[in-house]
């Protein structure tokens, strides 16, 4: 007889998550995750929980699509459901400059694929129908680049990402839309890092039909609650004529859990999954949080921090590549060139969470998700200054310190 082993209880510690996402959870979402004192998903209380993070989620994406709810799940589940509407054969160009818009690229050739291009090559399928515009590490898609990709091949579908973490690049948003707007295509944005830390409205952006996003970054919401997405009436109409091949994230039957049905909001939805009461009181608690903030003061104060975050690592002799307001891309010192994942792996060993880029060149990201006070952005500083020095490297300290004091002077003696 085989014996029965019992590992002792989990015992994760804290620590400061300072990468590209998941983001530090606000103590306040916490509390609301943990107090929920029900586990019946059809409990009136959650179900006005429901239609009421439904009417915030419109709030926070700046737009009057009926067709917005959250998707049980992580960003790639909220994705999914967006990427649900690209067909085997549908012509799509997809813009990659950097790990995740690389995998949107790889979700819809996996969609977009015959049968028969599927079989080829199962997990890297290689469809007619897609083109990917490649764009070099470190660069931003433009509306130059869109508008010739868009004109060429003039597509069914056009997918880029709006801030991609893998490189810390933001891409035009703007020019992306026009450009479709101009040829007739149908865009699909992938918001994930966007969302809650940029201050946009989706309603300004006619050419897009497609949103998405997650829980975990802007939201600053649990892993595992709901991703937010929003659909245009014209994304909708096009599925309804050509189906999707998926029953758990058809955008239409779960758009029918949130009360929406035949693009009318109604007082009680059809059942689709069993969601959690739980994930719905800290999703609520969350938008509730970002409402109250504003997505304009919430942009600027991560402005503010980043440009604080960026000039302290520079002082260090760091280069930052970046532009994104969440989150700093740099190349270490000259003397440590190369020793990115050994700094990356020492910071974490001692619970400071910063990440390596997870593709070419090896970068190293710094993020600053939910951490917006000076106290915060001066630890984060010093962790990773002292982690340059283990590595044997050096600086001025004077000079980082200056940069902190110019950004934060009396702000910390406030908080």
């Amino acid at each position: 007889m085989t014996a029965t082993t019992i590992f002792p209880p989990l015992h994760i510690p804290a620590t400061i998550a300072a990468g590209p996402g998941p983001g530090n959870t606000d103590a306040r979402v916490l509390a609301a995750y943990a107090g929920a004192g029900i586990a019946d998903h059809m409990h009136a209380d959650v179900l006005r929980g429901m239609v009421e993070a439904k009417g915030m989620l419109r709030q926070v994406w700046g737009t009057k699509n009926v067709h917005t709810f959250g998707v049980a799940g992580t960003g790639w589940s909220g994705l999914d459901v967006m990427f649900s509407a690209v067909m085997p054969g549908d012509s799509v160009v997809v813009f990659n400059n950097g790990t995740f818009s690389g995998i949107d690229g790889l979700t819809v050739r996996m969609k977009a694929a015959t049968a028969e291009e599927l079989a080829a090559a199962p997990f890297d399928p290689k469809p007619a129908s897609v083109t990917v515009i490649d764009v070099p590490h470190g660069q931003s898609v433009t509306a130059e680049i869109a508008q010739a990709a868009l004109a060429r091949h003039k597509p069914k579908w056009a997918v880029m990402a709006h801030w991609e973490t893998g490189s810390g690049r933001i891409n035009d948003l703007r020019g992306f839309s026009d450009a479709c707007v101009r040829h007739g295509v149908m865009g699909l944005v992938d918001a994930v890092s966007s969302l809650g830390v940029a201050d946009f409205r989706i309603d300004e952006y006619p050419g897009v039909q497609g949103w998405a996003s997650c829980p975990q970054k802007g939201i600053c919401c649990l892993p595992l609650t709901y991703a937010p997405v929003s659909f245009t009436d014209r994304y909708i109409a096009e599925l309804r004529k050509t189906g999707t091949r998926t029953f758990v994230h058809n955008p239409v039957l779960e758009a029918r859990h949130w009360g929406i049905l035949d693009g009318k909001d109604v007082e009680k939805g059809t059942y689709h999954r069993t969601h959690s009461a739980y994930a719905v009181a800290a999703f609520h608690e969350a938008l509730r949080i970002t409402l109250q903030q504003g997505l304009a003061n919430r942009a600027r104060a991560y402005a503010r921090h980043e440009a604080a975050l960026r000039e302290a690592v520079e002082a260090m002799g760091c280069t930052v590549t970046s532009n994104m307001t969440s989150l700093v891309v740099l190349n270490l010192p000259g003397e440590l060139a190369g020793r990115e994942m050994e700094l990356v792996q020492n910071c974490r060993a001692q619970d400071f969470g910063i990440w390596p880029t997870l593709s070419a060149p090896v970068q190293v990201r710094i993020g600053i998700l939910n951490l917006l006070n000076a106290a915060a952005i001066t630890d984060i500083v010093t962790r990773f200054g002292q982690a340059i020095r283990d590595l044997g490297g050096a600086f001025d300290q004077t000079a980082v310190d200056a940069v902190l004091d110019r950004h934060f002077a009396g702000a910390l003696a406030a908080e």
